[in-house]
């Protein structure tokens, strides 16, 4: 799988503010990292949207890493520090919350986007868009069909002027029955953007989801244009 290089998003996740992770120190964008956040009971809950009032602690890791941090007490260490040793209760099922949130989170901004004009779905309507080069985004479900995919890959190529390259479309940690649930039509399998905005819009929550299954490293787009970001100076917090 793999996220078609697109200069905007670049652009866009190179402004981002970093955090910390409290699990392992290391850094990472504040789109890449998933926030948790304390309810007024004491319960450590996902933060997906980063929106919850009060400090959080920011994590980067996969659901499998999560689920042996809170088996072996590490998560518990980590949020005791990072909150100056509050009462906090962890649920048992934090890893569950999290993907189901995350999963959300993605398939809401896609809604969002479709409510928009901007969400294309319909093989004939993608392709026709997409080998006039009006299409920014395109991702397939987890079950498409190999043929339908390939010829929606190609298309996509011819209009980005970018035919031989091997570029294809992304696919989904989503199948076709759950994508057509999240956006209200029937037989969702193939789906584009037409707007660069739409698209940086969907990537933020897509690479939260991505890193949290464990799929981020496969799904990184080129770098060769954002050589400049390296320069830049981004703010690291534990906490927030």
């Amino acid at each position: 799988m793999r996220i078609p290089h697109n200069e905007p998003l670049g652009s866009a996740a190179s402004e981002a503010p970093e955090r910390r992770c409290i699990l392992t120190g290391d850094h990472g964008s504040r789109d890449d990292l998933l926030r948790l956040a304390i309810s007024p009971d004491g319960d450590v809950l996902p933060d997906v949207l980063a929106r919850a009032p009060g400090r959080g602690a920011w994590i980067g890791v996969s659901r499998g890493e999560l689920e042996t941090a809170i088996a072996k007490g590490k998560l518990k260490g980590a949020l005791a520090r990072a909150f100056k040793g509050a009462a906090l209760t962890i649920p048992e099922d934090l890893p569950q919350r999290a993907e189901t949130a995350l999963r959300r989170a993605f398939t809401d901004r896609l809604g969002l986007e479709m409510k928009g004009g901007k969400l294309l779905v319909g093989s004939d309507r993608i392709a026709e868009h997409a080998r006039a080069g009006l299409v920014e985004w395109l991702a397939h479900a987890s079950d498409a069909g190999e043929d339908g995919s390939r010829k929606l890959d190609q298309a996509w190529r011819v209009g980005r002027e970018a035919e031989g390259s091997g570029e294809t479309g992304l696919t989904l940690p989503l199948d076709r029955a759950a994508l057509s649930v999240a956006l209200g039509r029937d037989n969702v399998v193939h789906l584009a953007l037409t707007d660069p905005g739409s698209a940086a819009r969907v990537e933020v929550p897509l690479k939260r989801l991505l890193r949290f299954l464990g799929q981020g490293e496969a799904n990184e787009q080129g770098k060769g244009d954002d050589a400049a970001a390296a320069g830049a100076s981004p703010t690291t917090t534990n906490c927030d």
